[in-house]
């Protein structure tokens, strides 16, 4: 599984310009938000996933796993998986022409960033537990060519939603919101919600890991316009585990690159404490399990990439095994850098944090392994 040579030029462009920001103490907001705007003005991420009659370039999933793995490499708090994955999935599977020309395009040169509100207090992101209910806002009645009512403002399709989404990626920041709701119908939809309006109240929630910023969004009765017929919340969970095991998987790299060497400068008994054979064994087994989760996410990626029909099974096989590689990499980082790998005095905790926050976001490993489990013994 090798990059092409634009894939690795992809690579080596955003890899250069986030060395310039190095991992800091803790996160740089107007640094990092420098960040964004030049990684979307110079080199065009956020529109990477995004066809390029809605704007963007029309890559694909691996062109988005190597950016999400050099942003997992520097920690940059950046809308990456939000809007340019999470949201833009959202709209490009709801097949709304007309909104994903009305949106996208803003969305792709990142002079905007969307929120998907979607899941419950529980954090499962399941496509059958949405955080939102919806029902048709009373106006001027009219009949879709499907037969299906709904009630027009202003020549449009509006809905009230009502209920309390969690784990919003920067959905405070975002300038566009979109939510998921359940209908009466028994189908979920997309809606996209006018943040101008009363019946929104948001707040920002405790994290772990404080460069990744997460949003309760609560909706009272605020009127949303749906986009498309049904949300393809399966299409929407693929992505986010493919992007979110690179960030994973680049992270573990970075962690394990780190500890190698700082192995080589710290001296203890006269001698580097990586020419110890104990630590030497502690650093390999950190190598394979890098190694191996840069491996599972770039070939769940290329399935997706190539439209195998085990793509959403690969990735979130992928999503389980670089979580646990990161979080026992990012173990053994603290552990090896000594009495300074939990202060504030050394970047080593950031992994760490975020190999904990990461792990539960869209779905635990135990959840992914129980679907593949399920599709395992029922196709058997």
């Amino acid at each position: 599984m090798r990059l092409t040579t634009e894939q690795a030029d992809l690579r080596t462009a955003v890899r250069g310009l986030l060395e310039r920001y190095p991992v800091g103490l803790e996160p740089d907001w107007d640094a990092e938000r420098a960040v964004w705007r030049r990684l979307c003005t110079e080199i065009g991420v956020a529109g990477l996933a995004i066809p390029e009659r809605f704007g963007g370039s029309g890559a694909g999933s691996v062109e988005v796993h190597v950016v999400m793995a050099e942003l997992g490499r520097s920690l940059i708090a950046a809308p990456m998986l939000g809007s340019a994955v999470l949201a833009t999935e959202a709209l490009l599977a709801s097949g709304d022409e007309a909104a994903c020309l009305r949106l996208l395009p803003q969305l792709a040169e990142g002079s905007k960033t969307a929120a998907l509100a979607w899941t419950t207090a529980s954090g499962r992101f399941a496509p059958a537990e949405v955080a939102f209910r919806a029902v048709p806002q009373r106006g001027s009645q009219n009949s879709s060519a499907d037969g299906e009512a709904h009630y027009l403002l202003d020549g449009e399709a509006h809905y009230l939603l009502d209920g309390e989404a969690h784990y919003v990626l920067d959905g405070e920041q975002a300038t566009v919101l979109l939510a998921v709701a359940a209908l009466g119908d028994g189908t979920v939809g997309l809606f996209e919600i006018d943040r101008n309006q009363p019946g929104i109240a948001q707040s920002a929630s405790t994290t772990v890991d404080d460069a990744r910023r997460l949003s309760v969004i609560r909706l009272t009765r605020a009127v949303g316009q749906r986009i498309g017929s049904e949300a393809g919340l399966d299409q929407v969970l693929m992505a986010g585990c493919l992007a979110l095991s690179a960030e994973l998987a680049g992270a573990a790299a970075a962690a394990l690159e780190q500890t190698v060497a700082y192995s080589k400068v710290r001296i203890q008994f006269g001698r580097p404490i990586g020419s110890f054979q104990a630590l030497q064994h502690r650093m390999a087994e950190m190598h394979v399990l890098a190694e191996s989760a840069a491996s599972i996410s770039l070939a769940a990626a290329q399935a997706a990439q190539q439209g195998a029909p085990d793509a959403g099974l690969r990735a979130a096989a992928a999503k389980a095994y670089c979580a646990e590689a990161l979080q026992h990499v990012s173990a053994e980082m603290i552990q090896l850098h000594g009495a300074i790998g939990m202060t504030w005095e050394h970047p080593a905790h950031r992994y760490f944090k975020r190999s904990h926050s990461a792990a539960m976001l869209l779905g635990t490993p135990a959840a992914h392994r129980a679907r593949i489990a399920d599709v395992v013994i029922d196709g058997g």
